[in-house]
């Protein structure tokens, strides 16, 4: 990378770092601290207080995309960031679930994703444009597996208001990174002519890649619905499960650098990308095998988790970079906006599916959804091509 490409890079990866790490550090204790309001005694009204932040974002992430194709990546990105901080505060003075739930809402409006995924594939290269985006996955990585183990600790200390306090801080933090850290938005940007959102719907290859983004985070959210209780079941207790999720999540990202850029570098991106799909297709299978086996062991999930997050991760990295590639360079706004809101969408999917088929089928018809939608995506992806490497400012051609 230039010394530009590492600013834009690290830069970036700090804003989607402070946001998530902010979300991340609600979700552990959510449901219980949720259930102390008034209001709380309603599991409905719970999940759906916790599942409005993905459906308000699914709902505005491709307008905001749009948006900063005509208005600028970094005018967008601020004015999201500080529509999640109110958010964020109105949740943190909630007095009943209700406000908590508008809390949330505002919170997803302030869908940045796309613009700040946009704005990293205008400011660097494509043949490094992986990497770049490993940076953005291995950030929000990271920030889960803190979030398990500090989330129980701070809540103890400052409640769920004082989380949402800490919140908005840190996306405060992440609008003074905008305006005094992340790079200039390139000229030709500002200059080129702007696409339109049918544009972007017509490519086959973007297509296939918004379903397998749907399809991979309606997956992850889904599986944790029924993991935990498995790791509780099998004797760990619940505080202490991030003793199986962190060394997973660190060691897949050793997994993931030493085999993903190198192979990619040799023209073996298409051969990656499906092995991870089929990969965690299997993991799926793996879960299932355990659920029916009634008799779970920390040491198969441990290493189920693990071959889940090196799949997981290869994915997160170069499903965003190849969708920013594909796409026409005066639409990436436009295209990466459609690609957030399927995967906001596919995290909604996955709870209110997921939830439905703990309910009805137990976890083995949980984990044997799970597999199926991740065989169908195998199946839906097998055709794609990997891109071209093309200088800045073109359209790399894939199928």
């Amino acid at each position: 990378m230039t010394p530009g490409e590492r600013r834009a890079s690290f830069s970036l990866a700090t804003i989607f770092a402070l946001r998530m790490l902010g979300l991340f550090l609600i979700l552990p204790v959510f449901a219980i601290e949720a259930a102390k309001y008034p209001g709380g005694d309603d599991p409905t009204l719970i999940g759906l207080t916790m599942g409005i932040y993905g459906l308000t974002q699914a709902m505005l992430q491709f307008l905001y995309g749009m948006a900063s194709d005509r208005l600028g990546r970094k005018r967008v990105i601020v004015f999201g960031l500080l529509l999640f901080a109110a958010g964020s505060f109105v949740a943190a003075w909630a007095p009943s679930l209700t406000w908590l739930a508008i809390g949330r809402a505002v919170q997803g409006a302030g869908a940045v994703s796309a613009a700040v995924t946009a704005l990293l594939a205008d400011q660097t290269r494509d043949v490094v444009r992986t990497k770049s985006m490993a940076l953005v996955g291995a950030s929000i990585g990271l920030m889960f597996a803190l979030s398990l183990v500090a989330a129980p600790l701070l809540v103890a200390h400052i409640g769920l208001a004082g989380l949402f306090v800490m919140t908005g801080a840190l996306a405060l933090a992440g609008v003074a990174v905008v305006i005094w850290w992340v790079p200039a938005e390139p000229l030709q940007h500002k200059n080129m002519p702007r696409g339109r959102l049918l544009e972007v719907l017509r490519l086959p290859a973007l297509l296939r890649l918004n379903f397998g983004v749907f399809v991979l985070h309606a997956v992850q959210l889904a599986m944790w619905m029924a993991v935990p209780a498995m790791l509780v079941q099998a004797g760990l207790p619940h505080e202490h499960h991030w003793w199986v999720y962190l060394p997973a999540v660190l060691a897949s990202f050793f997994v993931m650098g030493s085999t993903l850029f190198p192979l990619e570098k040799r023209g073996y991106l298409r051969a990656v990308f499906l092995t991870a799909v089929g990969l965690i297709a299997v993991v799926q299978l793996g879960f299932w095998l355990v659920a029916a086996s009634g008799a779970p062991s920390v040491s198969a999930l441990a290493v189920l988790l693990f071959v889940f997050f090196c799949g997981f991760n290869v994915l997160e990295a170069s499903q965003p970079s190849l969708a920013s590639r594909v796409a026409p360079a005066h639409a990436r706004g436009a295209a990466m906006g459609v690609y957030n809101t399927l995967q906001s969408l596919g995290f909604f999917a996955g709870g209110v599916l997921g939830g439905w088929l703990v309910k009805h089928l137990g976890a083995q018809g949980l984990f044997a959804g799970c597999a199926g939608g991740m065989l169908l995506w195998l199946v839906v992806a097998w055709p794609m091509r990997a891109p071209v490497a093309n200088a800045p400012g073109l359209v790399a051609k894939a199928g």
